[in-house]
């Protein structure tokens, strides 16, 4: 199976963006809301984001509003959220499903490569977290209730 840096995501702005510009990187991609209960984690994410990039980690944003209807912005509200409410730099994208006919080629990937509890395929919430090594591959699935700087010694790791 190819590298999940081998696919493109779409942008925040509507363009095209291939995931291989984050070639040789480890990535978490995390399906996020700006309504949610867990959307302070967005602060944990940066932190991480900070503290590894110059080690060749990025956390990858992909606003969903599939839960509860929690993220009902455009992509300019969600970034100006971002940017003003947790001064957000990791790249954040396109509005995207991640569960059902219409849920993101990579969450599909994300989903089969690394199943929930019990094998299950389906994103369950807002903030669930894929670790991804530097070859692409999907190392680790981690659930919303797991915050970002749990998530350290794991980075580190693959880093």
């Amino acid at each position: 199976m190819s590298a999940i840096t081998d696919l493109a995501v779409k942008g925040a702005d509507g363009q095209s963006v291939p995931l291989d510009r984050w070639r040789g990187h480890v990535l978490l991609i995390v399906n996020t809301a700006s309504k949610c209960g867990f959307t302070p984690q967005y602060e944990g994410l940066e932190a991480l984001h900070r503290r590894y990039a110059g080690r060749g980690f990025a956390v990858l944003g992909f606003p969903c509003n599939q839960f509860g209807a929690q993220e009902p912005g455009d992509a300019a509200e969600i970034a100006n959220f971002c940017s003003l409410t947790y001064d957000v730099t990791f790249p954040v994208f396109a509005k995207i499903d991640v569960n059902g006919a219409t849920a993101d080629p990579l969450f599909e990937r994300l989903k089969h490569e690394a199943p929930g509890v019990l094998g299950t395929k389906a994103v369950k919430w807002n903030f669930t977290k894929f670790l991804v090594d530097r070859e692409g591959r999907v190392v680790r699935r981690y659930a919303p209730t797991t915050k970002p700087e749990e998530l350290a010694a794991d980075i580190e790791a693959l880093l």
